[in-house]
């Protein structure tokens, strides 16, 4: 692993920001704390955060959903999804979605740490975030069709910027229009919900070391 890399595996180990760090970037001003919800019958799911450096830059991967009918249609989230009985935990299910996804598999990467789960309020996902670190990244990446539309390879210096904070309106199917929603804005990639609450604990992590 990178000198930057090894320092945030040992930070991974002390407290982390937690719930503090994603109230940065909920979707509704004055929303509750993942952790003040009832999530006693939520499904369990996981993500697989991979960062890797690329002449020198350090960078991380993220894809956009495909469209469906369904709550995430079409959004930039992590490789990963719901936690299946044949996985032995839910670091297990971030490899195997990270594979089926993208087909990076579990070989390629080795284990840093993870931050704190976020609890969906939308889906009743409660999503435990691992960080791995991608040992010989490649841009050759085989797509699930069905669940990946886009591949993105997005910088860790971009993340840290804070112009990278935007606010816009969301439309949702329904009709309802969430006002003003933060996001993170890394070039034409626009991230909100779930994930820029996992990149908010990130980026505070990282500027913590």
């Amino acid at each position: 692993m990178t000198p930057t890399i090894d320092l945030l595996a040992k930070r991974l180990l002390e407290p982390l920001p937690g719930t503090a760090a994603h109230a940065l970037m909920y979707p509704r001003k004055g929303a509750k704390s993942s952790d003040n919800y009832d999530a006693s019958d939520a499904r369990l799911s996981s993500v697989a955060i991979l960062l890797f450096e690329t002449d020198g830059v350090l960078q991380f991967i993220v894809i956009q959903r495909s469209e469906y009918d369904g709550t995430h249609s079409g959004q930039i989230a992590f490789p990963g999804g719901k936690w299946e009985q044949n996985d032995a935990s839910l670091l297990a299910t971030a490899l195997r979605e990270c594979e089926e996804e993208i087909g990076v598999t579990a070989d390629e990467l080795s284990y840093v740490g993870k931050l704190t789960d976020v609890f969906t309020v939308v889906s009743s996902f409660i999503i435990e975030p691992h960080i791995f670190h991608w040992k010989n990244p490649h841009n050759q990446f085989t797509v699930s069709e069905r669940e990946v539309a886009a591949v993105y390879s997005l910088s860790v210096a971009d993340l840290l910027n804070e112009n990278a904070i935007e606010h816009h309106n969301i439309p949702l199917k329904n009709g309802i229009i969430l006002k003003e929603v933060p996001h993170f804005a890394l070039g034409e990639v626009k991230i909100w919900g779930a994930t820029a609450l996992i990149l908010s604990e990130l980026k505070l992590v990282f500027q913590s070391l």
